[in-house]
């Protein structure tokens, strides 16, 4: 039994090691970022993370999607706390531990994991079906095609393997708690159905089989659990924080940036002094993730490929080249790029700070037509189900397209030249702007 523990908690200690590691690098990407303030109305904020985040309130505009999305859900939050008995079981050397001290509500909170479990396989067999049969559109855009694709079934049948394993582990103990070698806990109306699979087999074999599904479920989960940080699947952390940082402002109000601002007032101003400790900007927008805030670096690591962006954006309805889930994905790629970069270099004994010079930037994964197919309707925004806006990068890789290429569109730049020359986008003198009233 002493081996058994030491063994569990290496491969506990290991599992947690690497996984700690992947969440440093991450956050190490995020802050990337430019810094940015986002500690602001904090009650309003938890508001939202309830609502949105736990509450699953958008995902729920489409029913059935979100039905069986919160099946996933529920037994992803609920289920964990069977895991946290396996982890103790593991450490401690008992078995079912909370069954000592809950006793009726023990066997009542197998009950409900185990119909959880059968949910969580239920609506993963249901999104396979979804994407690989039915071929729901959002599902079938170009940017997923090769690894998003196989990651998100990676996903699902993995969920499918260790839901299995927790309800054939019960099945065997049903088994042996009828015949006396295991003492009787627990609830099972989901694994009681597999029972008669179990009965033909001697102790013996019932023990191997129980302890091996046991043992198969743990490591999956910690194996699983390493595989979440490279995945689509890491918004089941990713969400909650990304949700509660999101903005509170109404959709497409603009800020307006502060340096453009202070650089104009000096500009008009030939007497005004500069801000204390201003310092005049080395460029404008965004040419790198660098550029973005490290809250547009996080919406990026908290996408789910789910494309309900992109099957409601007008542009991507209408057959031009954007589509929002591909804005996310190329930004969190760009990221890891960078991040793999640096650690390249810090390997080589030359760290760098963030900037990578290989030649690239996020302009070469999102093309400028991309950009300018933009309504900037913030219809994507809206139908993220964890609050993300693509618009928001959009708006930033434009910015740096206008002010430090000038490549707008020659439409653009025709409104730009009537700005400034007659004060409005139209090519009227601003002496005639009263005409109309006359006629």
């Amino acid at each position: 039994m002493v081996i058994s523990q030491i063994v569990f908690a290496l491969f506990l200690a290991t599992g947690i090691y690497f996984f700690a590691g992947s969440v440093g690098v991450i956050r190490r990407n995020i802050l990337l970022g430019k810094d940015i303030d986002i500690s602001d109305n904090p009650a309003a904020r938890w508001k939202q993370l309830f609502w949105v985040a736990m509450g699953q309130s958008k995902m729920v505009k489409r029913p059935v999607a979100g039905f069986f999305h919160i099946l996933i859900y529920l037994g992803f939050v609920l289920i964990n706390i069977e895991v946290l008995e396996i982890m103790i079981d593991g450490l401690f050397g008992t078995h079912r531990f909370f069954a000592h001290y809950i006793g009726n509500i023990y066997d009542v909170a197998i009950g409900f994991f185990e119909i959880l479990a059968f949910g969580v396989i239920l609506a993963c067999i249901v999104f396979l079906l979804r994407r690989y049969v039915a071929k729901t559109p959002r599902l079938q855009m170009p940017e997923l095609k090769g690894w998003p694709m196989k990651d998100a079934a990676i996903i699902l049948v993995v969920e499918i393997i260790l839901m299995g394993a927790l309800l054939q582990m019960n099945a065997a103990e049903q088994v042996l708690q009828h015949r006396g070698v295991m003492s009787e806990h627990g609830s099972f109306p989901i694994s009681h159905f597999l029972v008669p699979f179990f009965e033909g087999f001697s102790d013996g074999s019932l023990v191997f089989l129980e302890r091996t599904a046991w043992w198969f479920h743990f490591v999956g989960i910690l194996v699983f659990l390493n595989y979440v940080p490279f995945s689509k699947h890491w918004h089941i952390i990713m969400s909650f924080p990304n949700v509660y940082y999101s903005s509170l402002q109404p959709k497409g109000q603009f800020t307006n940036m502060a340096s453009v601002t202070t650089e104009v007032k000096l500009m008009m101003d030939p007497s005004a002094q500069p801000p204390e400790g201003y310092e005049a900007p080395l460029g404008f927008g965004a040419k790198d993730v660098q550029d973005l805030t490290w809250k547009n670096l996080m919406d990026a690591y908290s996408c789910t490929e789910c494309g309900r962006c992109s099957s409601v954006c007008p542009a991507n309805i209408t057959g031009k080249l954007l589509s929002p889930r591909k804005i996310m994905m190329d930004t969190r790629d760009r990221l890891e790029e960078v991040g793999k970069a640096m650690d390249a270099a810090k390997k080589a004994g030359t760290p760098i700070d963030g900037r990578v010079d290989d030649g690239k930037d996020l302009h070469s994964y999102i093309s400028a037509e991309e950009l300018w197919a933009c309504t900037t309707c913030n219809a994507c925004a809206e139908a993220c189900p964890v609050n993300i806006n693509p618009v928001d990068i959009i708006y930033q890789l434009r910015q740096y397209k206008v002010m430090e290429q000038s490549a707008a569109p020659s439409e653009l730049n025709g409104m730009f030249t009537n700005m400034e020359n007659n004060g409005a986008p139209w090519q009227f003198n601003q002496n005639d702007k009263g005409n109309w009233a006359n006629s």
